[in-house]
């Protein structure tokens, strides 16, 4: 855009100076013209600074040494990647976040679970009168001060009050798991509509921009036709250019943003909406 802007502009510098020969412009209109062509090829220059920072980026994300990385210049598409209307659900499934805390959920029940368990005694019960079914006997049948003060096994096998306790401290720890877990998928869902409002708010104000930008290519022609013929002064002319160029920049910006919301829809949605990427259940 700003390529194409210059070479206008250089345009402009000419028919100034062609007239300013013929006597008919002024060399103040020259300088204008000058200054108007070389304020748009100074933001041309500094524009190679981004780019530059830009692609040494997609080099280190790509692995490659950033100096011997280039990649070719290309106009960004009109519009973004079509979406469906309807998406479903299931793809944030793939998210890592979701995933990852899924399979602690997961894990935190497990325990639970085990610590249950770990309210009954695990003593091998059979019909035959072996050790463990005998050791069981003489705890059952021991006396009150057994009970009371003694018997390492009758602590380790009943102590029912620190289990529970602990069975507690489990539900507890799933509890803040599952919390988690539900703002986990609560963000991924906000991420997608925000990213999905954007991009249907942003393509109602690049249609309503790119109207601007005709209107203001239309003043411009304008402009320079009555400079041309006498009933204008360049500062008409420089006003035109420089509403033209600004509309141009927020056209170009509004495109921009439209792109990485799409990309950014794409990271929400732990992949993008291609349904057929999901796991066949």
């Amino acid at each position: 855009m700003l390529t194409d802007t210059v070479q206008s502009y250089e345009q402009y510098l000419q028919l100034t100076r062609d007239r300013y020969a013929s006597g008919v412009a002024s060399m103040g209109d020259v300088a204008q013209a000058r200054t108007q062509l070389e304020t748009t090829r100074a933001a041309l220059t500094d524009l190679g600074v981004q780019i530059a920072q830009l692609r040494h980026a997609i080099a280190v994300l790509a692995g490659k040494v950033p100096a011997g990385f280039s990649i070719p210049l290309h106009p960004l598409p009109a519009n973004p990647p079509e979406i469906p209307v309807a998406l479903p659900s299931a793809l944030l499934e793939r998210r890592p976040d979701i995933a990852a805390i899924e399979r602690q959920v997961a894990a935190a029940n497990e325990q639970i679970g085990i610590a249950q368990a770990a309210l009954y005694p695990t003593i091998s019960l059979s019909a035959g009168a072996g050790s463990e079914s005998a050791t069981f006997l003489k705890i059952l049948t021991a006396s009150s001060y057994f009970w009371s003060a003694g018997g390492e096994l009758a602590q380790t096998l009943f102590d029912r009050g620190r289990r529970r306790a602990q069975i507690s401290l489990t539900r507890a720890a799933y509890d803040a798991i599952a919390s988690n877990y539900r703002q986990t998928v609560l963000t991924a869902f906000q991420q997608v509509e925000d990213e999905l409002a954007a991009l249907r708010i942003l393509e109602e104000e690049a249609a309503v921009q790119e109207r601007a930008v005709a209107a203001s290519q239309q003043s411009l022609q304008i402009s320079t036709a009555q400079y041309q013929g006498g009933v204008q002064s360049y500062l008409q002319v420089i006003t035109s250019q420089t509403f033209a160029l600004q509309n141009q920049v927020s056209a170009a910006d509004i495109q921009t943003r439209r792109m990485v919301a799409s990309v950014l829809l794409i990271q929400a949605l732990g992949g993008g909406w291609d349904i057929s990427q999901l796991p066949v259940t």
